[in-house]
């Protein structure tokens, strides 16, 4: 528990939250005016990592739009990076850039429930809206980070290679048509099939990129090799057990491994800061799930202080997830009351009980907050599914001051609400 003395500084450099008129997600440049202070705290930032203790909760998806509107606007954010399908998420792209498609099916093509929901739909329809605004290279990219789920990939590498090279075009009937959907550690039964065939696909476009540029454009032989490029993450991702083997690390490292690379990749990219929304645990800078290393962790050791890894918690009140781990039945309602006294939620929470914001890095000048940052604290940390019974009680183990550079505080959660 906090001492009398580290309340008082979390009480007094808290930054309180405000909804605007028509909530987190609606116009509100005005509302917008409590998030000034992050102008300094984030200006030499080049990665900003926008966790989320629940994949479920709407404030959550209100608060980052906010968050990503403020960058775009005041800093000059050119990117939205997500943790969906990398794939997939080209759709989206094309539609906030070009206006292609329809923005609903684009989010659903991402293969996610978490991010077929209404308050997605508001995010990506004010990403249209600005870009519409701007010119194209100012304007805002939608990326996905995730190599899970690589379906469009295959779809887009077989469709130039039936128009150019027909006789390596059926990739359905092919090893590789497993990593349509396939999660991450799914496949390891045929792990080193999946690779050598991904890696053969990825070395046959390398190798025949002048014949496939003839016959199908220099563009589409291009586009093709990095959806290569993708499905051989995927591979990767997939073919791995999950916890791994001895020395070698296992799939959920490789996600987050992969994951970070991408954002790096974003970044090299962009002309304005990178906005990352991702899961708490994948935004850390210190391991989860008993010692998976973290995006967050790369991103730090890559980027040191111009990565900032901004982590979201809640008091009390309802998410959506799926019961049971297992990730086979739909996402419903769950509901929990104040973590406690001890947790960390519980801490933040006696000294401002309502929305707030805090910059931990700030704390590092007062000795008595320095010890409380680098002491184990204990957080919730819901996934996309939770255990039935238990998650009422489920805690998970944090350092605020090696995880974080600054938490925000919802006091209330309710469940995000889906787009079907």
């Amino acid at each position: 528990m906090t001492n009398g003395e580290v309340r008082r500084w979390l009480a007094e450099h808290a930054w309180p939250l405000k909804e605007p008129d028509g909530g987190y997600g609606g116009p509100a440049e005005p509302g917008d005016a409590d998030l000034a202070p992050l102008r300094e705290v984030l200006r030499d930032v080049r990665v900003l990592g926008m966790g989320e203790a629940t994949h479920g909760t709407a404030e959550f998806f209100r608060l980052k739009h906010r968050l990503l509107r403020f960058l775009v606007r005041d800093l000059g954010c050119t990117t939205l990076a997500l943790e969906a399908s990398a794939s997939a998420a080209r759709a989206v792209d094309d539609h906030v850039r070009h206006g292609t498609g329809d923005a609903a099916a684009a989010l659903a093509g991402l293969g996610f429930w978490t991010w077929r929901t209404r308050e997605m739909l508001d995010v990506v329809e004010w990403l249209r809206a600005h870009n519409r605004t701007v010119p194209p290279e100012h304007a805002v990219r939608f990326v996905g980070i995730d190599p899970q789920r690589c379906g469009p990939s295959l779809a887009a590498v077989e469709a130039v290679l039936r128009a150019a090279a027909p006789e390596r075009a059926p990739l359905a009937d092919g090893p590789l048509a497993a990593l349509a959907d396939a999660p991450a550690g799914s496949l390891a039964a045929c792990g080193p099939e999946l690779l050598a065939a991904a890696d053969d696909l990825t070395a046959f476009l390398e190798q025949e990129r002048p014949r496939l540029a003839d016959r199908a454009g220099a563009e589409a032989a291009d586009r093709a090799l990095g959806h290569a490029r993708l499905i051989a993450a995927a591979a990767d991702v997939a073919a791995r057990p999950p916890h791994g083997t001895g020395a070698e690390p296992g799939a959920l490292a490789a996600r987050d491994r992969h994951m970070a690379r991408a954002v790096l990749a974003a970044a090299e990219r962009a002309a304005g800061p990178v906005a990352v929304w991702a899961h708490n645990g994948h935004v850390a800078s210190e391991p989860y799930g008993g010692g998976v290393p973290a995006m967050g962790q790369h991103l730090r050791a890559r980027l040191g202080a111009r990565y900032y890894a901004l982590g979201l918690l809640f008091g009390a009140g309802a998410f959506r997830a799926r019961p049971g781990t297992a990730g086979r039945r739909p996402p419903r309602r769950h509901t929990v009351g104040a973590a406690g006294p001890r947790s960390l939620e519980g801490q933040l929470a006696a000294a401002t009980p309502g929305d707030h914001l805090i910059d931990l890095r700030a704390g590092r000048a007062d000795p008595a907050v320095a010890r409380w940052l680098d002491t184990r604290h204990f957080v919730r940390a819901f996934g996309a599914g939770v255990p039935r019974v238990t998650y009422r009680i489920q805690l998970a183990a944090t350092v605020p001051g090696r995880a974080y550079d600054g938490l925000a505080y919802v006091a209330r959660s309710t469940p995000s609400v889906p787009l079907d």
